[in-house]
């Protein structure tokens, strides 16, 4: 769903039938990630509003980037450790497959 006033995107909750609420192993320290991510890109936008030159916004969004993709890393660790585990344990594998198919194919591009 957009935001009509600012005209991005806002994330929502993922439907997926077979979604249960479950706890990852690092769920606190990607927690913490994201908020450091959060305030990183607050201050490239600072950059961007104080009219910095863009080589000097181009790097810090690179470093963003970087830090999404690593969180992004340690999210699909936790899942491919539980969540297929679990799916495996329970005979839902392939559909479990086919999800995490489609999502990295989001995720990467």
């Amino acid at each position: 769903m957009a935001n009509k006033s600012s005209g991005t995107a806002k994330p929502g909750p993922v439907s997926n039938a077979n979604t249960t609420p479950h706890h990852h192993e690092h769920h606190q320290a990607v927690l913490n990630r994201l908020a450091r991510i959060e305030g990183h890109v607050r201050a490239v936008r600072r950059m961007v509003e104080q009219d910095t030159p863009c080589p000097e916004v181009l790097v810090q969004l690179a470093a963003v980037r970087s830090a999404l993709n690593s969180v992004g890393r340690v999210i699909l660790e936790d899942h491919l450790q539980s969540c297929m585990v679990e799916a495996a344990q329970e005979g839902d594998y392939h559909e479990a497959l086919r999800d995490l198919k489609n999502s990295l194919d989001k995720f990467i591009g």
